[in-house]
């Protein structure tokens, strides 16, 4: 490790923060350099301990370089490894320095002890300095050649880092064929597994460009290696022995003969104390017999026992990781493990990571045989001091549930965690009730009798809300105080921070209102009317859809919102078969861990839509080709018809402080509504659409849910802003920007759909960049890679220095923009945000 910066060392007392101390060390080793006498050795190791010391602090000591190479002429190992990290470690960072350790390197490579000749050829190697690769090639030939097992031990990791520094000197000095040989035919198990790592990363790096290389890559899986290396798999050490498994999962053989002796070979390791080679073990046994059903079946049968053995003997870390690959055959055949349920049941002492994957082993294995035990030791958990495994155990008896077809006992469950006085069990509980009666309407009698004793006050969480709002909605006719239960929901809209379930109530108040409108009338025009008024723009959307809706036609909109309702037969997975395969093949990795194949967490273009970190300084650009643009003018289209088609009388009523550009029905809460007693039958026959009929009749639905639409008098047009008008040579830094968008507030947030010209154009992020600065919107950072790109721009007022704020975040997969602007003047965000807009709609046109 390269010694911090002088502003990053410790300034400690008891630690030298001077020259004085250095330069006292370096006099000492100077006159210690050539002395022989008696007891210098004990010297010379007290003197490089400090060095070592005060170089791992952060010390700079690299003037005592000369001095400590001329010291490290000696016998005494333990000076000559201390010399070698301090050498190893300043060589790094000042190749001047490197050369002058190549003479006693080099000699040291030819001593007669051979631990000294092995860590001066590792020290050698652990140089990396390009101009020094020719000094390397000597001593590796020597070393692959050595008498000493250690020796060619180190050789062989020494050729792999020769290859790093310099591809054409290794390659040109034939060390690849030197490693193979090594490999088929040394007597030391180590240096022949140090072979094979060195040859699987010098070929497989190679073999893109190299038709003899590709050919050696595919030789390592030939028969005659496989069994070279399956016959003396003994003798390797456990590293080693995944190192050979992990090959022989990838061999194919010929005859099913093969497959049958492999694993004859190999049934020994399945008893192995090592988990990571009975996992690879495991591996070579799932790859070989895929394609033979029937012995498949069986090689689940005999791995079963090894692998459950692990799970309860090793350490909390090592049991989950086996349990991770457990839950994976578990998911692949459930019917080969429901015998041994028992196994997966939660200990006390475990910790809740485990216990939580033991809880999805529980779900994965239950059927109609030990449906009943599993759910009785679930329930026990429900009591858990543990609250995250007292919710994980909530929703593993739901999704039993779901998968089973006799489901009496699992729902008397259910409805006594209802009856619990405890927050989260009722939340969890509700979220459960509300999924299983989707599934088995039939249980809506038990269901809501237990339900309606829930009062709406003690449920805080958003999802367990928004399922009992469904239910109430959905089960209003069943629910005698379901009108009103809403109404008070709806009473306190503004202090409901929850998205969803304000969605929820707009919909379930609707649906209440179909069933039992003079109960719910009143309710049904203050909920539409909080919803236009709403700041979250799906809110306004969906309130503004069912305001026009009933406008519309009534009974229109009862089939729409409220029809007959179907039982859902299979929920949606999480996960599809494609990627659960690709995981299978990724056995015994941090995929079946991670429970996600591994480019999802390897390559950059897989690990979410952006991971940028907060400093904009930290940006990178990325340049890939646009591959399978979609357009989205179709989708926009289709988007404006459904929502924008607004008739002349809302029109006329002026703009609202919504971006989107719609016109809120105008409502007053002082106004009277129509009287409760007005059926929905009065509703049809004033449906504005009906033929023959004054359009001015359209009001009547409005007075109906109490908007008062008549009496609300047209505000007179708002006087137009002159346009904005930007700086096309404004300036601004990159701290002054990250300051500002802190501290700014977000003015908009709005999604835009680019044409598809514009996708097309998009290969780069340079190209949007001087698109936009044509239009004096700079960028002061990019970043990203197809599809996902990420821009910071900036624009300023022509006649003042007022700041506006861009994020951009384009996917050009789904040709959708995401634009966040923070500005210095928020009356002027709309008008900048026009021209984004407008600049972002350009882009790509001739």
């Amino acid at each position: 490790m390269a010694p911090p910066p002088q502003s990053q060392r410790s300034s400690s007392p008891s630690q030298p923060s001077g020259k004085g101390e250095v330069s006292d060390l370096k006099s000492q080793l100077r006159q210690l350099a050539g002395s022989r006498a008696p007891g210098v050795d004990d010297s010379k190791r007290d003197l490089f301990k400090k060095v070592i010391s005060y170089m791992t602090i952060g010390i700079d000591v690299s003037s005592l370089f000369g001095e400590m190479v001329m010291c490290s002429v000696t016998s005494d190992i333990v000076l000559k490894k201390m010399c070698y990290l301090y050498v190893g470690n300043y060589a790094k960072v000042n190749p001047d320095m490197a050369l002058l350790t190549i003479n006693f390197l080099q000699r040291d490579c030819k001593d007669e002890d051979p631990m000294i000749r092995g860590l001066a050829l590792r020290s050698l190697c652990s140089l990396r300095v390009a101009n020094l690769v020719e000094y390397l090639v000597g001593p590796l030939g020597s070393g692959l050649k050595d008498s000493n097992a250690y020796v060619r031990t180190v050789a062989v990791i020494g050729v792999l880092k020769l290859y790093h520094i310099s591809v054409s000197t290794c390659v040109d000095a034939d060390f690849p064929a030197m490693l193979k040989h090594l490999m088929l035919n040394d007597p030391d198990t180590q240096v022949v597994a140090n072979c094979l790592s060195a040859l699987q990363e010098i070929w497989s790096s190679e073999a893109s460009t190299s038709e003899e290389a590709s050919r050696e890559k595919e030789a390592l899986l030939s028969k005659p290696v496989i069994y070279y290396l399956l016959n003396r798999i003994k003798e390797f050490s456990e590293w080693a022995q995944c190192l050979v498994l992990e090959l022989v999962a990838k061999y194919v053989p010929l005859e099913s003969s093969e497959i049958f002796d492999i694993m004859n070979l190999l049934e020994d390791r399945l008893q192995h104390a090592n988990g990571a080679v009975v996992l690879a073990t495991t591996k070579v046994f799932l790859q070989l017999t895929l394609s033979m059903t029937d012995v498949h079946q069986q090689v689940y049968e005999r791995i079963k026992a090894p692998l459950l053995t692990l799970v309860s003997s090793g350490s909390p870390e090592q049991s989950y990781a086996v349990l991770s690959h457990l839950h994976l055959l578990v998911m692949r055949a459930p019917f080969l493990f429901s015998s041994d349920y028992k196994h997966f049941y939660c200990q006390y002492n475990e910790p809740s990571y485990v216990k939580k994957l033991k809880l999805d082993m529980l779900t994965a294995v239950a059927n109609e045989s030990n449906t009943y035990e599993i759910v009785t030791e679930l329930c026990e958990y429900a009591a858990n001091v543990d609250i995250l495994i007292a919710r994980e155990s909530i929703r593993a008896v739901g999704k039993i549930a779901l998968q089973q077809y006799d489901v009496n006992a699992i729902v008397d469950r259910l409805l006594q965690f209802l009856e619990m006085e405890k927050d989260y069990v009722t939340a969890e509980a509700l979220v459960l009730v509300k999924d299983l009666l989707r599934k088995y309407p039939q249980w809506s009698h038990d269901c809501i009798a237990v339900v309606g004793n829930i009062s709406s006050k003690n449920v805080q969480e958003p999802k367990a809300k928004a399922a009992l709002i469904w239910m109430l909605g959905e089960y209003s006719q069943e629910m005698h105080n379901a009108p009103y239960i809403l109404e008070s929901l709806i009473e306190n809209w503004d202090e409901e921070h929850s998205a969803e379930v304000r969605l929820h109530l707009l919909t379930a108040v609707l649906k209440c209102f179909f069933k039992r409108p003079p109960e719910t009338q009143k309710a049904l025009g203050a909920a539409l009317a909080s919803g236009l008024a709403d700041f979250h723009q799906d809110v306004h959307d969906r309130a503004l859809f069912y305001y026009r809706l009933l406008k519309h036609n009534v009974s229109t909109a009862e089939r729409v919102v409220n029809p007959p309702k179907q039982a859902v037969s299979v929920f949606a997975d999480t996960q599809s078969s494609e990627i659960k395969d690709r995981i299978f093949d990724e056995f015994n990795s941090l995929s079946v861990v991670y429970q996600k194949p591994s480019y999802m967490f390897t390559d950059k273009e897989h690990r979410g839509p952006f991971e940028f970190s907060d400093e904009l300084g930290n940006l990178s650009i990325g340049v890939e080709p646009v591959d399978n643009v979609v357009s989205a003018q179709r989708v926009e289209a289709n988007d404006k018809d459904l929502l924008l088609s607004i008739s002349e009388k809302e029109e006329s009523r002026g703009p609202t402080h919504n971006v989107s550009g719609y016109s809120a029905p105008f409502y007053d809460g002082t106004s009277a509504s129509v009287a409760a007693s007005q059926t929905q039958s009065d509703l049809i026959v004033t449906n504005p659409t009906a033929p023959g009929q004054n359009p001015h009749s359209s009001l009547a639905i409005d007075d109906l849910l109490g908007l008062s639409l008549t009496a609300a008098p047209a505000p007179s047009p708002t006087p137009s802003l002159p346009p904005l008008k930007l700086n096309s040579k404004a300036v601004l830094d990159p701290g002054t920007f990250q300051q500002k968008w802190r501290q700014l507030p977000i003015s908009l947030l709005q999604d835009y759909f680019l044409s598809s010209q514009g996708v097309a154009a998009l290969t780069a992020p340079q190209a949007l960049l001087r698109h936009m600065q044509g239009h004096s919107i700079h960028c002061i950072a990019s970043g990203g890679q197809s599809p996902n790109f990420k821009f910071f721009f900036f624009s300023q007022k022509s006649e003042e220095s007022s700041n506006y704020l861009v994020e951009c975040i384009i996917n050009t997969a789904s040709a959708k923009a995401q634009i966040k602007i923070k500005a210095d003047d928020q009356s002027t965000s709309e008008a900048f945000l026009d021209l984004f807009q407008s600049a972002l709609s350009k882009f790509g046109m001739l």
